[in-house]
C-alpha cells in the first residue's frame, strides 16, 4: 500500500526497543515538525483552500499526538529536550531541484510530505508489531492508521493540483531515491534513522 521500494531493517524494531526513551522523544519532535510541515502549507499555498481545510485537520491531528508522545515521557519522567535534526528529513527534502512554479512547488511539498508519512507509517507498524510493551505496542499500531491516512491524503493532494502522469513519474523516482537512502539507515535511535 506504502509503495516504498525498500523495508526498514527489520533489525531496527530491537534497536527501538531498547532504546525506546530516545524514540519517544524523536517521536514527539516528528510530531511537532508535522504540524508545522501542515501549518506552512497553509501560509505558502493560502488560495488552496481544500487543502487549507485538510491541513487544519492535520496540524490539530498531529499536535493531539505530540500531547500523546509527551503524556507519556512525562510519565516516565524524561524531558522532551531539545530537537535534533532529522537527516533523512534534510536529505529528502534536497531531491527535487529548488524552484519552479507554484504548483511545482507545492507538488514537491506535498511529495515529501507523503513519502514522510509512509515511512512514519512502516516504522509504526514495526514497532506495533515488536515492543514487548503492549500498551505501546497498541499506541503504534493506532497511530500507525493515521499516518497511512495523511500518506494518502498528501499522495493525493498532490495528484489532484498536477498533471497525474508527471506526479506519478515523480513520485517513482523520489521513492528510488528513498529506498537508496535507506540502505545506510535503520540503524538508529529514532524514527527515520
Amino acid at each position: 500500500m506504502l509503495g516504498l521500494k525498500l523495508p526498514t531493517d527489520p533489525r531496527w524494531a530491537n534497536i527501538a526497543e531498547k532504546n525506546i526513551n530516545e524514540i519517544l522523544i524523536d517521536h514527539a519532535h516528528c510530531e511537532l515538525k508535522a504540524a508545522a510541515t501542515a501549518n506552512s502549507l497553509i501560509m505558502s499555498f493560502p488560495e488552496y483552500s481544500d487543502l487549507a481545510d485538510e491541513m487544519v485537520n492535520i496540524v490539530k491531528e498531529e499536535m493531539s499526538h505530540f500531547k500523546l508522545v509527551h503524556d507519556k515521557l512525562q510519565v516516565k519522567g524524561i524531558s522532551l529536550g531539545r530537537d535534533r535534526k532529522d537527516g533523512y528529513v534534510n536529505k529528502i527534502i534536497k531531491f527535487f531541484p529548488k524552484g519552479g512554479s507554484r504548483t511545482t512547488q507545492l507538488v514537491h511539498r506535498l511529495l515529501y510530505a507523503a513519502l514522510i508519512e509512509a515511512r512514519s507509517c512502516e516504522r509504526f507498524r514495526l514497532l506495533s508489531e515488536n515492543l514487548e510493551d503492549k500498551n505501546l505496542a497498541k499506541f503504534y499500531r493506532d497511530l500507525m492508521v493515521s499516518e497511512a491516512n495523511h500518506y494518502s491524503l498528501f499522495l493525493n493532494f498532490a495528484r489532484k493540483y498536477g498533471e497525474r502522469s508527471e506526479v506519478d513519474k515523480k513520485w517513482q523516482e523520489l521513492l528510488k531515491f528513498e529506498a537508496e537512502l535507506m540502505k545506510n539507515l535503520g540503524n538508529k535511535e529514532s524514527i527515520h534513522g
